[in-house]
């Protein structure tokens, strides 16, 4: 059962991805509203990706904005990198816990409302 688990915890340590990332959970936004901006900073530097955020007219770019700053901040104090040296390597939103609640229909009826609510990850990485 527990047959070379030093050797696979030192495997998977190797193999782990030592980007700057950061994570916001249950955010109140759906994931494809939130999909829509992270598709525009992709790939960008990370002060050209700012300055798109902070012109862009959704409220999902605040959020993603936060994220971003939060990633930057870990590469800055964890690794040591410098900030014009990064740019959005990986950008996604998943699908977190879906909020179920009833909104009232006519003859007595109640119709479903999905508060869907998303995970907003982003990961920097240096300009080689």
């Amino acid at each position: 059962m527990a047959k070379r688990m030093r050797e696979k915890k030192e495997a998977r340590l190797e193999n782990k991805d030592m980007r700057p990332r950061a994570t916001a959970s249950f955010v109140r936004m759906s994931p494809s509203k939130v999909a829509r901006v992270l598709d525009g900073i992709r790939g960008k530097k990370y002060r050209e990706a700012l300055a798109i955020l902070d012109l862009a007219p959704y409220y999902s770019a605040e959020e993603i904005k936060a994220v971003m700053n939060s990633a930057a901040a870990n590469a800055e104090h964890n690794l040591g990198l410098n900030k014009d040296d990064l740019y959005v390597a990986e950008c996604y939103a998943n699908s977190g816990a879906t909020l179920k609640r009833m909104m009232p229909r006519a003859k007595g009826r109640g119709v479903r409302i999905l508060k869907r609510t998303s995970h907003i990850t982003v990961v920097l990485d240096t300009v080689k």
